[in-house]
This record gives structure tokens, C-alpha cells and sequence, in this order.
């Protein structure tokens, strides 16, 4: 119980930079689909260029991030060595990424089809080395086990690309989304100086640990570099695949749309919209952050396997009341966006179903990377990815975003699935699935009630009924799993 309150401590804590700052960020997307209108398809560029960054950045880190994690709890490895080690890799990765971009500019454009905006491509290039040379004291920082440095980073990065977009979106009446990229910049620039500290302290330190025992000081040390990399080769593969379940919809939509100039068009509207869904990524996200280091430093003990399930129930519970109160609240959502964009808030239920498969399948991943079989991971994702790029170039010209939303179900579905049925026979955990499957069956039940009445009454009335019923999943929830008694404040009332 003591772990998992832990796990709760640290999940608000990372939650609290990840969930709010999300939230604050999600005033840029009213802001943005107010000065951008639709038929200009300027949000259109900046999904889909956004969509190639989180691909690129995948491929920059090398799954460094896990791999750092997992070897650096190792007893027999230097951690200090591990954290250059990892540095190095993503260094040298970077620096070969931004001599491609910029010496290959003109045909990179091209193939985009934005032979006119090549600064757009160029000042993103440099976005997404800057936030891979970040990944690795980012995950310092969560090994250390210090989630306010790494919230206050996160929220002075949301806080400051907020005021400046206001500033020259609202004070300096700009509509260029040329300042959506070039702002950016310069806030990850900024937050990529307060990592100095850990920089400077990991090279004391490890030259420290070297003399202490009488070894040779090495940035990188090349033995451990080659087990480093045999151990996150899969992991890449796995976060390729991950990250195209996530954004290749997004990367191939204008491409197989039956009209490019319309597919932008149709892009934005489904950009903006899937903004209200990404509740789902904010939750998995958190509790990513105060999980995974977790997982491996809990991998030691006897009870492991129990805590693994119990932490898979408490996570579907959690998301599946956050997308109760997703639909229950849509009226009041949907405001973030204009109403010309709110012609597809009809994928928003289906893109948080395919997010909810995305956590359980992240929970599910944790036993081929404690057995050290990542190359699993890398033949779930992939087939997953085939399901989802499959659905979407059959159906986007025929169902347009649609196809992306049910695309991504698809995905995420099928790498689920795999993973579980894999993983029960070579690292059995005891899932309560009768129980979660309950929830499931409850919510589905809810959210149909929600959508029959949708319409049906003014929207004051409706979110108070859907009110009642996210009431009602909070008692059984309360009733079967969480009594009061085991919350903390109020419970010590109940334990009395």
C-alpha cells in the first residue's frame, strides 16, 4: 500500500505539470482556430508538422529514456556512466538529424508540399533536437526521484509559450502561423539552460566514481554503450510503431486525401478536435512519468506481480471516469473551439476509447521490459501500426477523419490484445479482468444514456443529468474498490 500511495504522490505531482499544463495549453488551440480560419488550412500545417515532430523525436531519442531507466537501477552498472552514455547517443543522433534537414531542405519541402514555408520545417527541426537533448535529464530528474523541478520545467515552458503566443497573437494582432513554430523555439531553447546543473553534476560525479575505484574516467563507455543499445534497438522499433499509432493518421491524411488543398482543410478540423479528446494522453502521460521508474526499482520484490495488477485496475478506472466526464461535459468543452470547427466532435468518444487500449497497453508492456525481451514490444507496436495505417489509407477517402478515429481503436486495439495474451504465458500476471471489465461494461452503458439524450434538452439540464450518472460510477467505484476508509484526509473519519 505504501508503493502505490507513492505511485499516487507521484502521478499527481507529474500529473499536476502534465494535466494543467495541458489544460493552460489548450487555451492556445481556441486562440489559434480563432486568428487561423478553417478554409486558410494553416491549422491543418500545423497538425500535421507537429505530427512529424513526435515522430522525429522518437527516432532521436533511440529509447533512451527506458533504457536509461533500466540500466542505470542496474546494481552492477554506473549510473553516472549510463546517464553520459545515453547523452552521447542522442547527441550524435541530433547532430546528423539537423545536417540532414538543413543541407536537404529543397527536396524535404517538396515531398511535404511546403516548397513556400521551408522556414516552418527548419525552425521545427530545431524544436525537436532541442526537446530530445532534454529527454535524458528529464528522465534524470524522474530517477532522482525530483517531480518539482521536473513540473516547475514543464510549467514555466506552458506559462511562457502561453504569454509570448498572447502577446503577439492578441496584443500584436498577428495570424501568421509562422509565430506558432518560431515561439516554440524559443521557449524550448530557454528551458534546455536550466539542465546545466544536472549536466555539470553528473560529470563531478562521475569522475568521482572513477576515482574512487581507481577505473578510467569515459564519457562514453563503449561496452556499456553496446549492451545500452542491444537492449533499446527494440524499444526504438516499439516507439516508432507507438508513435504512428499516435500521429501517422495525421502525416498521411493530406497525402491520400482525394484533394490535397481540402485534405489541410479537413486535417485542421479534426486537429482541433482531437485536442479535447488528449484528456487520455494527459492522464497515461502522468502516470507514465511516476510509473516506469517505479516498475523497475519494484521489479526486486516479492509482491510485484500483485502491485502490477492492482495498478492496472486503478489506472482503467481513473480514465474511464475521465471519459465519463468528457462526454458528460462536452457542451462545455466544445467552446474551446469555434463553431466551424465543431463539425467533427463526433470522433472525440472514439480517439479517448483508442487512448484508454494506449494505457492499457503501456501498462501491459512492462513484462517483456523486465525480462529484458523488448522485441516483443517492437512486434505488437508494428502490428498494431499495419492495422491503423491500413484503416486509414483503405478509409480516408471515402470517411475522411472518421477513418482516423477508428483507426487509431484499431491500432491500439490490436497491440493490446497481443500483448496481454503474449505476456500471460511468458510473464503471467493475475488481472482482475472480471472486475474491469465491469467498469467497461458501466461506462459504455453511461455514455449511451449520455448520447440519447444528447440533444434532447438544454444544456444546463443535460450536464446535470450526465452529473448524476459520473455520480453513480463514483459510487460503485467507492463501493466495489476504493472505500473511504483507504483515502487519505478524510478516510482516518471512516477508520474511526
Amino acid at each position: 500500500m505504501a508503493s502505490m500511495k507513492s505511485l499516487a504522490k507521484d502521478t499527481a505531482i507529474y500529473g499536476l505539470s502534465s494535466i494543467v499544463g495541458r489544460f493552460l495549453n489548450y487555451l492556445l488551440v481556441p486562440l489559434y482556430t480563432h486568428v487561423i480560419s478553417v478554409a486558410s488550412g494553416g491549422y491543418g500545417i500545423v497538425t500535421n508538422l507537429y505530427a512529424y515532430v513526435a515522430l522525429i523525436l522518437v527516432l532521436l531519442t533511440f529509447g533512451m529514456e527506458t533504457t536509461f531507466f533500466r540500466f542505470a537501477n542496474k546494481e552492477d552498472e554506473n549510473p553516472h556512466c549510463v546517464f553520459s552514455t545515453s547523452m552521447a547517443v542522442i547527441a550524435a543522433l541530433t547532430a546528423v538529424f539537423l545536417a540532414i534537414v538543413f543541407l536537404g531542405i529543397d527536396p524535404i519541402s517538396n515531398v511535404l508540399h511546403y516548397t513556400d514555408h521551408k522556414i516552418y520545417i527548419l525552425m521545427m527541426a530545431c524544436v525537436v533536437s532541442l526537446d530530445a537533448i532534454q529527454a535524458i535529464p528529464f528522465s534524470y530528474l524522474r530517477y532522482k526521484k525530483r517531480p518539482i523541478k521536473f513540473a516547475a520545467l514543464k510549467m514555466l515552458f506552458i506559462v511562457m509559450n502561453i504569454g509570448l503566443n498572447l502577446l503577439y497573437f492578441v496584443w500584436l494582432g498577428k495570424t501568421d502561423v509562422f509565430y506558432i513554430f518560431a515561439l516554440n523555439l524559443v521557449c524550448t531553447g530557454f528551458i534546455t539552460f536550466f539542465f546545466i546543473p544536472e549536466f555539470a553534476h553528473e560529470h563531478v560525479a562521475a569522475r568521482a566514481y572513477c576515482k574512487e575505484r581507481g577505473i578510467e574516467f569515459k564519457i562514453v563507455d563503449f561496452a556499456l554503450l553496446r549492451r545500452m543499445l542491444s537492449y533499446s534497438w527494440p524499444i526504438l522499433v516499439l516507439g516508432v510503431a507507438g508513435i504512428l499509432n499516435q500521429t501517422v493518421d495525421k502525416m498521411i491524411f493530406p497525402l491520400v486525401y482525394p484533394d490535397h488543398a481540402e485534405g489541410t482543410v479537413q486535417l485542421g478540423i479534426y486537429g482541433a478536435c482531437v485536442k479535447i479528446a488528449m484528456i487520455m494522453a494527459m492522464i497515461t502521460q502522468a502516470f507514465r512519468y511516476a510509473y516506469e521508474p517505479i516498475v523497475f526499482a519494484k521489479s526486486k520484490d516479492s509482491d510485484k506481480r500483485e502491485y502490477y495488477a492492482q495498478a492496472m485496475k486503478y489506472f482503467v478506472i481513473f480514465t474511464l471516469f475521465a471519459f465519463l466526464c468528457v462526454v458528460g461535459y462536452m457542451p462545455l468543452l466544445e467552446r474551446i473551439i469555434p463553431a466551424e470547427y465543431r463539425v467533427g466532435l463526433n470522433v472525440v468518444p472514439i480517439v479517448m476509447a483508442a487512448e484508454i487500449m494506449m494505457g492499457i497497453y503501456f501498462n501491459l508492456s512492462f513484462w517483456y521490459k523486465l525480462i529484458d525481451k523488448t522485441i516483443w514490444g517492437a512486434w505488437f507496436s508494428l502490428a498494431g501500426c499495419a492495422a491503423l495505417i491500413a484503416v486509414n489509407v483503405i478509409f480516408i477517402p471515402e470517411y475522411s477523419y472518421m477513418a482516423c478515429a477508428w483507426g487509431g481503436v484499431a491500432g491500439y486495439g490490436t497491440a493490446m490484445l497481443l500483448s496481454y495474451f503474449v505476456g500471460q504465458k511468458k510473464y503471467p500476471i493475475n488481472y482482475d479482468i472480471k472486475g474491469m471489465f465491469t467498469y467497461v461494461v458501466i461506462t459504455v452503458a453511461f455514455y449511451y444514456v449520455m448520447d440519447a439524450m444528447n440533444g434532447k434538452m438544454n444544456d444546463i439540464l443535460y450536464m446535470l443529468t450526465n452529473t448524476v450518472l459520473i455520480l453513480a460510477y463514483l459510487v460503485m467505484v467507492v463501493m466495489k474498490d476504493m472505500p473511504l476508509s483507504s483515502l487519505p484526509v478524510i478516510g482516518k473519519k471512516f477508520r474511526k
